[in-house]
């Protein structure tokens, strides 16, 4: 029975597959639940939990099918936004709700979203290529050969803040807030009580500084293209206020840093768990572009969206009410055995591969795809020319929580092949 002195958060839950407590992450048991849900009930409620009431959809068809239903189920941060910790009811004490375009409906999502897509697509990724490749193969050079050292924080994390940096011309001498932003607000553990959510909201205050003096310099010297330039010049994004500005702030920041750093970690870790697909992949390097989207669909870095019903509705047989919170654990999804079999495994070759879910699917499919897709690509053809081997030393250490699903540290040694 809990005690008196227990966080407000804290409650006896009786259902066994609420996969929501960080430990389901942080002690991985989350491949075992979804699949007792996939195969018994893959539209489940969860009555209770740390989060409150909501529903798991994790199988492949059902998560499309709503996806493809914006009119029905809302992504809106009016509702609660896009992960579980949202509450449909209200704004929670010292939360300030920070609109971001993913968590937008048409038209206004369409609008914002237009405005930075022009950054992300085929031509500017294209060029993006020389840069990424110089500074992956720098970082690479660095590394020591023999001798043990955290893979997240020298390979996956430098290669991404260096990145986001460079999309936003943020001052590359203060890069890692970037890290130190994301890791902060796209926790959502942090939601749990109030003195949580207000550091949450001084990290969000440290960074819309930043970002707000970064704007005035660009506001400054117009023309550029860089990610605040295009706001800018944008009709739909120019004027933004303050809570809307942070939140696309953190839309990209965390978007652009989590999907790919914990890509980039898997790669290391899950080739290490599956030495026989490693094998193939360095026996035939033509794999790798394969292998990129196989290893972003193992991994899943971001687990879950979530939606808001706007209207009674059915799906697969069952009832979801209006205002109810639906969470598409695209991490299920993704080890879907109708889809991709033995989805528990990698697979460089696996012929469907690209069909995975991790960058969403429908209108709000993630802006960024390509650049995470270039990043992972150019690290795996990296290494190749190298013959570089990752060695993981042990288990590594989890994010706790369940929307990033991710790395924090993993301590590796490199050898030749």
């Amino acid at each position: 029975m809990a005690t008196a002195l227990a966080p407000a958060f804290e409650r006896i839950v009786s259902d066994p597959l609420d996969v929501t407590p960080p430990e389901v992450w942080t002690e991985r048991r989350w491949p075992e639940m979804f699949a007792e849900l996939r195969a018994n009930d893959p539209v489940h409620l969860t009555e209770d939990s740390a989060f409150g009431r909501y529903w798991s959809v994790t199988t492949y068809k059902p998560i499309v099918h709503i996806e493809a239903l914006p009119k029905i189920f809302s992504s809106s941060w009016e509702y609660g936004g896009i992960t579980v910790s949202g509450d449909s009811q209200g704004v929670l004490e010292a939360e300030v709700r920070m609109p971001m375009f993913i968590a937008m409906d048409p038209p206004k999502h369409a609008q914002q979203r237009r405005t930075v897509a022009p950054a992300f697509g085929p031509s500017p990724v294209e060029a993006m290529k020389a840069e990424v490749r110089e500074r992956t193969a720098a970082v690479l050079d660095s590394l020591p050969i023999g001798v043990a050292f955290d893979w997240v924080d020298k390979v996956s994390i430098e290669l991404t803040t260096g990145m986001l940096a460079k999309l936003f011309d943020f001052p590359w001498e203060t890069r890692h807030k970037l890290t130190e932003w994301s890791d902060a607000l796209g926790d959502v553990e942090s939601f749990h009580t109030v003195e949580a959510r207000q550091a949450r909201l001084a990290k969000a205050f440290e960074m819309g500084a930043a970002f707000g003096e970064l704007w005035q310099k660009k506001a400054a010297t117009p023309g550029g293209n860089d990610l605040i330039s295009m706001m800018l010049a944008s009709e739909a994004m120019s004027h933004m206020d303050e809570g809307e500005f942070m939140g696309n702030l953190i839309l990209l920041i965390v978007g652009g840093n989590d999907t790919t750093r914990n890509s980039m970690s898997a790669y290391a870790y899950g080739l290490d768990k599956y030495p026989d697909e490693r094998a193939k992949l360095e026996a035939d390097p033509g794999l790798i572009p394969n292998a990129v989207q196989e290893l972003i669909r193992w991994q899943t870095p971001l687990a879950h969206m979530r939606r808001t019903a706007l209207e009674d509705t059915e799906v697969e047989g069952k009832l979801i009410r209006k205002g109810d919170k639906v969470a598409l654990w695209y991490v299920s999804a993704n080890r879907d055995e109708s889809v991709f079999p033995d989805g528990d495994a990698i697979k460089v070759d696996r012929e469907n591969a690209r069909r995975h879910l991790s960058f969403g699917y429908g209108i709000h499919r993630c802006v960024g795809a390509r650049v995470a897709e270039l990043q992972l690509h150019v690290l795996l053809e990296e290494m190749a020319k190298r013959r570089l081997r990752v060695n993981v030393l042990g288990e590594p250490q989890r994010v706790p929580a369940c929307f990033v699903n991710g790395y924090k540290h993993m301590q590796v040694m490199l050898e030749r092949y």
